[in-house]
């Protein structure tokens, strides 16, 4: 039997494909609790912590905020939750929803100056005159590039 206790930062790191930082991280805002340490002062993790590691790298992958995954670790195992998570899922799609709206209004904006682009030799280039021209309103009257982020 294993020791309960066995993984490195790492090992763990390896096995999850989460970097080490981004478990320090994990660590310090209590998405991830504090292993016990060897003799040495080293973290030593347990299947427990590779268990929760995977449960949030999977949630920040399909995009959920560090705020949802902390609600969604705190739900995990309870009993009547499944209409909270479906709440904050819904929620969620509708957060990509706006963001894909987002970038089709970007993608508008570039392809429209990119046609504008003669794309030869010239010194004269449409793209970087209007991103240049504050007095021209290239993104359609909204923050397109700031909400995009």
């Amino acid at each position: 039997m294993k020791p309960p206790f066995n993984l490195t930062i790492g090992a763990l790191s390896a096995e999850t494909g989460v970097a080490i930082e981004t478990i320090r991280y994990y660590e310090r805002i209590g998405l991830m609790p504090k292993p016990p340490r060897s003799p040495g002062g080293h973290r030593l993790y347990g299947n427990e912590h590779r268990t929760r590691l995977m449960f949030i790298r999977r949630s920040r992958k399909l995009g959920f905020s560090i705020k949802d995954v902390r609600d969604l670790l705190g739900l995990a195992g309870r009993q009547h939750v499944a209409c909270r998570v479906k709440t904050i899922t819904v929620n969620h799609i509708a957060q990509i929803r706006s963001k894909v709206k987002d970038l089709e209004r970007l993608e508008r904006v570039l392809r429209s100056m990119a046609t504008q682009c003669r794309g030869d030799e010239s010194t004269v280039c449409a793209v970087l005159d209007a991103l240049a021209d504050q007095n021209k309103d290239i993104c359609d009257k909204e923050d397109i590039i700031g909400r995009a982020r």
